[in-house]
């Protein structure tokens, strides 16, 4: 055997680093999906298991900016109940950092209470756990539409607000 045959056999036999382990796509989807479907079946511990310490979740609503833990304190009932909410991904784009250790995405969503949504965020790599960091939960206004929800997000605000739903504590 020559020697650059042999070298090439070593090389092809050589364990791979684990940033060269291929395409970690389907891996971040996976912690997406299971992050879903544990709040469909109300695993409070595994779905904010999938948050990072400092995390951010966006709501639908404008004043909705709530670290993991309020957001965690205002979910609980939901989760207590049995069944939180159901969220499944129609479509998902998976964007990565050049190093690899972030992604950021957006989702086309499917959900029975809000019809459809929209979701984006943003995962780090915490050794080798990918992480939420950040969620961006919205409801896609159509274009053509925009004009009367305005108006009515508009006359809204100029309203006395309600009494304040149970929310828990926001940041700013």
């Amino acid at each position: 055997m020559s020697t650059v045959s042999l070298l090439c056999l070593m090389l092809a036999a050589s364990p791979t680093p684990a940033s060269d382990k291929g395409d970690p796509r389907p891996a971040i989807a996976a912690v997406i999906d299971d992050w879903h479907k544990a709040a469909s079946e109300a695993d409070e511990a595994r779905y904010f298991g999938h948050f990072t310490a400092d995390a951010v979740f966006l709501g639908t609503d404008a004043t909705e900016r709530w670290t993991r833990d309020a957001f965690r304190a205002w979910a609980k009932p939901f989760f207590a109940r049995g069944k939180a909410w159901s969220f499944r991904a129609v479509s998902r784009n998976i964007t990565l950092s050049k190093e690899g250790t972030v992604a950021w995405f957006d989702e086309a969503l499917d959900t029975p209470n809000m019809g459809p949504s929209r979701g984006s965020g943003v995962l780090v790599k915490e050794g080798g756990s990918w992480k939420i960091a950040q969620y961006n939960l919205s409801i896609p206004i159509p274009n053509a539409l925009m004009p009367e929800f305005k108006g009515r997000i508009d006359a809204y605000l100029k309203q006395p607000q309600a009494p304040a739903q149970s929310e828990p504590a926001k940041t700013r």
